[in-house]
Order: structure tokens, then sequence, then C-alpha cells
């Protein structure tokens, strides 16, 4: 099942979204996203957050501003199992255009958004991490 972030969700998201940046982005040091932990819990709950709860247990989200996809994060158990694509899914729905921004050394990412039709645009440079990234977009409604 897939709904709207709770504020009583917010630990269990939040530990998800830092085990998932530390497991997928190992090129970047664990203390950057330990230092932006409690950050990140305060603008979870300002952002649009949709959660993915199988038997109660919250096992991934999505969040987005307007078409930015912003990140999506999936507890390391249950990786591989569908639930970022049904997340990515749910989203495409509501939503004509995407985009969003990947970092160039995390392939696995890179080929999970090609996957579902996002193309690379462009490239930037992350300044907080000094980590060149793709910026990647999804154009499904206009192309249907």
């Amino acid at each position: 099942m897939i709904r709207k972030l709770q504020k009583t969700d917010i630990d269990r998201v939040a530990a998800i979204w830092l085990d998932s940046n530390l497991k997928a982005h190992d090129f970047i040091p664990a203390q950057y996203w330990k230092d932006n932990f409690e950050l990140v819990k305060e603008l979870l709950l300002q952002a649009e957050v949709y959660v993915y709860e199988s038997g109660q247990e919250i096992q991934g989200f999505i969040g987005l501003s307007e078409e930015y996809i912003e990140g999506i994060f999936v507890a390391g158990e249950v990786q591989s199992q569908g639930i970022g694509k049904c997340l990515l899914d749910f989203i495409k729905d509501k939503k004509e255009t995407l985009c969003l921004n990947v970092y160039q050394k995390n392939m696995r990412a890179i080929r999970f958004y090609q996957r579902e039709g996002f193309e690379i645009q462009g490239e930037s440079l992350d300044e907080d991490t000094n980590e060149k990234d793709y910026v990647m977009i999804w154009e499904g409604k206009r192309n249907a």
C-alpha cells in the first residue's frame, strides 16, 4: 500500500534514508549523511512524501518537490523486489514530467531510472559533496 507520510512515520523513514544513502553512496564520507540526518527529518515533514507499506511496516518512500524527485529510498532487506518501481509508477500516474539528479558513480540508480524511461539531459556538480551528477528527465504522458 502506498500512502502519504504521517508524522509518526518519520523515524522509520529517516532511518531508511540514512541506511540507503550510506550503502548507495560509499564514495561520499558517511559523516556527510549523518550530519544531515536531523535536517532531513525536518525537511521530510515539509515535503510531499509517499511511503510504501507492507504488513504495517514502511519499506520504502519517495520524496517530491513539484515535478522534482528528491529521492526514492527502499529498505536494504527488501531492495530489488519492485518497491522502488511501485513508488515511481505511483508518481508517474500523477505527473506529466519528472526530473531528478543522480550521482554519476551510482550506476545501479542510473540503470534503474533508464529502465523506467528517464533520459540523461545534462550533468552538474553537487557542491555539497563535490560529486558529479546527471540530470535525468521523464516525459511519459507527453509521449504516450
